[in-house]
């Protein structure tokens, strides 16, 4: 993004443009008249003429706004070396605050990291611990025809959490899902 004197300097020579144009448009849909004011336009070309005429007061009202805008956020005369310097420690005061909220939030995900790749890794080594234990119950991979699931399903599962109890068995197949 350019400075603000670089827009306003932008913002001066699009008016210079605008206005430039705006004769030019002038200049080319005039049609030449006497001094008796008797006019020879048809009423297509003046509507054409008017519409160009609002148009460009339009964005030379508009580009007059924006140079306005620009000269006011210009820095005053009167502002003085230990203004900005006041100015900048105060924003270097907020730029240490930030910084210092964004260490902490990058600590914290750090440890959420941390967290999940422990919990990634504690799920990965009880998926390869079930795949060990399977086919003692499994043979190929599949259940064998007229095996007790319940019992398979129980007694194929490790547990991960020591702390914790084993579920109850359920007793109907389609329970639960």
């Amino acid at each position: 993004m350019a400075d603000r004197l670089t827009q306003l300097q932008d913002t001066i020579n699009q008016q210079a443009d605008n206005f430039c144009n705006s004769i030019g448009i002038l200049q080319q849909f005039s049609t030449p008249s006497k001094f008796d004011r008797s006019g020879s336009q048809t009423p297509q070309q003046q509507q054409e003429v008017t519409d160009y005429a609002h148009l460009f007061a339009t964005l030379i009202a508009r580009c007059a706004k924006d140079i306005d805008v620009l000269i006011e956020s210009l820095p005053n005369e009167d502002s003085s070396t230990e203004l900005q310097v006041a100015s900048l420690r105060q924003l270097e005061q907020e730029s240490q605050k930030a910084g210092e909220r964004l260490e902490e939030v990058v600590a914290r995900g750090e440890v959420l990291l941390s967290q999940i790749q422990s919990a990634l890794a504690d799920i990965a080594q009880s998926q390869l611990d079930m795949q060990h234990s399977a086919p003692s119950h499994f043979p190929n991979g599949n259940i064998a025809v007229g095996q007790d699931i319940k019992n398979i399903t129980t007694n194929s599962f490790s547990y991960v959490n020591s702390n914790s109890n084993p579920p109850e068995p359920q007793t109907g197949l389609g329970s639960g899902f």
